[in-house]
């Protein structure tokens, strides 16, 4: 398909919600809600998030075929990204990527129940994701007792109803009749022999005052749960349908600014960021004699001012979106104005994004590489990918897709964070940094995560058998490793199988490989544990090295 056709809503949807099977959608969620607390309570973040948005997805979807209700394909596509982010939150630990992960994942999800039966996600806007998510959020309230509500109930449905209870009400008079029976004849068989006496005092305090207050706890939240996810799920199924976006109003968008006064606003900026851009072609593009002559050193004018240059670029491209949505063009030469008016504020911007991307790279040679300057230089790039997507659709005129691009950035920025691995990628350059002569940061080594794990003993491996490397270099791997291992116990982690996690399992599988090397020494590292584990240090060239600085657990 060459181009994206928009889809419309084909049938009108029904003015009551009526499932046709909403007992087996309330077993659905009440499994689905029970499997969380299983999976999630008193447990770490492993493969059990990755199970449980697999068992919501799967029980969603059996209901929707229970239902014959047919998903969008369009909405389908989004199962594709949810797997993805779902999965990797067993494999990274790296802390702002987990948290990307498990956001997009549930952003995704809320998302697929919005536009389920739909499919109009693309063609959101800004106002369209608010209003979805919203109303997606109300109705998970409403949608069960209005289902419940609209159920036909047909005398032979009652009396079927009724026929299905009996069983049901014979149980609960055979234990209510049974209970007393059965106390009576433990207590004399109790006071007949006292190791069944103690089995049955052993019995009943697995029934204590503590844990059925923990029990009573649990169960409210899981109904609670079930209730919220059955809501989900009738909203997706039954009025994912009535997808009616703010510009379907006759195509008129809410347009109220006045094109001479947008177009100032976008010229006045565009001279500012004219003057700046200018004068970076001048000084910092211009080489360091210039800079020299104005009066800063070439690393300090470097250092200064990429992060504010990035939250530049992102309110202009905020500005742009604004001025697009609410200024008029009412002829052909207004919409080409503001077209040049826009596309050179995007091109002016990307400059600024190139003098901010090359001032962080810059600051990196000096002082090494961190998770923000590595977010940092991930954020620019995709930034402007972005920019450029901005201006091939204002060229093409589908302002439309803007917020779509934007959704896919961010998509495609999470993405290479993961396969980037924010840890293992500041632990090899920073030691690729050591081999040039740099003092390599150990306390930072040892506060990364367990993905650092797999680059510091391949890189260990390599300055050990690379003859060429400083003796020096190897140390310092090895007295970082030493500290991280002590820090996470030696990787021996006792964690229950839902919190099982892959970077774990791999650090765990390097240091029984290799960790003998460096507890057996001959590399000048020690580890020096005392009681207060902000105190350790490692012995490194016969200087002692903190373990721990308290400032790397802010960076």
């Amino acid at each position: 398909m060459v181009g994206m056709s928009e889809q419309k809503p084909d049938n009108a949807p029904k003015n009551k919600l009526q499932s046709k099977h909403l007992k087996r959608i309330l077993i659905t969620a009440l499994i689905v809600a029970w499997g969380f607390d299983f999976l999630f309570w008193k447990r770490p973040l492993g493969i059990n998030f990755p199970i449980f948005v697999l068992a919501l997805l799967i029980g969603g979807l059996i209901m929707a075929y229970s239902e014959k209700v047919l998903p969008s394909r369009l909405s389908l596509l989004l199962i594709l990204p949810i797997l993805f982010f779902t999965s990797m939150t067993a494999v990274r630990l790296e802390p702002f990527t987990t948290f990307l992960n498990v956001s997009i994942t549930l952003f995704l999800l809320a998302i697929l129940a919005a536009s389920f039966v739909g499919g109009r996600w693309p063609w959101y806007g800004i106002p369209d994701y608010f209003v979805r998510l919203i109303l997606l959020f109300v109705d998970a309230f409403i949608s069960l007792p209005e289902a419940w509500i609209n159920q036909p109930n047909t005398e032979e449905q009652e009396a079927d109803e009724g026929r299905n209870l009996q069983p049901i009400f014979a149980w609960l008079r055979g234990l209510l009749i049974a209970l007393p029976v059965v106390l009576f004849f433990s207590a004399l068989l109790s006071s007949a022999d006292p190791i069944f006496a103690r089995a049955i005092t052993d019995f009943f305090d697995l029934f204590d005052l503590e844990d059925l207050a923990q029990y009573f706890f649990r169960g409210i939240y899981i109904i609670f749960l079930a209730y919220i996810l059955a809501g989900l799920y009738l909203f997706a199924f039954y009025k994912s349908k009535k997808e009616k976006l703010v510009a379907d109003g006759n195509g008129r968008k809410p347009s109220f600014l006045g094109f001479t006064e947008g177009s100032i606003v976008l010229g006045s900026v565009d001279l500012l960021f004219g003057a700046f851009v200018a004068i970076q072609f001048r000084y910092f593009f211009g080489g360091q004699a210039n800079i020299t002559n104005a009066g800063y050193t070439f690393a300090e004018y470097a250092r200064r001012g990429f992060g504010e240059l990035i939250t530049v670029a992102v309110f202009s491209l905020l500005l742009f979106l604004l001025l697009n949505a609410i200024t008029k063009r009412q002829s052909g030469s207004q919409r080409g104005w503001f077209s040049t008016l826009s596309i050179l504020l995007v091109v002016l911007v990307g400059v600024m994004l190139v003098s901010a991307f090359q001032r962080l790279y810059l600051y990196e040679q000096v002082f090494g590489f961190t998770r923000l300057r590595t977010y940092s230089h991930v954020f620019m790039i995709w930034l402007g990918i972005l920019l450029l997507a901005v201006v091939l659709l204002e060229l093409m005129r589908r302002p439309r897709f803007f917020v779509l691009a934007t959704l896919l950035a961010s998509i495609g920025f999470s993405t290479t964070l993961n396969a980037l691995n924010v840890d293992g990628f500041i632990a090899r350059q920073n030691i690729n940094r050591a081999r040039l002569g740099e003092s390599l940061d150990i306390p930072y080594l040892a506060s990364l995560s367990t993905d650092a794990v797999p680059v510091l003993r391949n890189e260990f491996v390599v300055a050990l058998n690379n003859g060429g490397n400083p003796q020096e270099v190897a140390d310092d791997i090895g007295g970082a490793w030493a500290c991280h291992a002590a820090l996470h116990r030696d990787y021996d982690y006792e964690r229950p199988w839902q919190g099982f996690h892959f970077s774990h399992l791999f650090a765990q599988t390097h240091w029984m490989s290799y960790g003998y090397v460096i507890e057996g020494q001959g590399l000048g590292t020690q580890l020096d544990e005392v009681n207060d584990w902000s105190q350790w240090s490692v012995t490194v060239n016969g200087e002692d090295v903190p373990c721990v600085d308290g400032y790397y657990f802010y960076r």
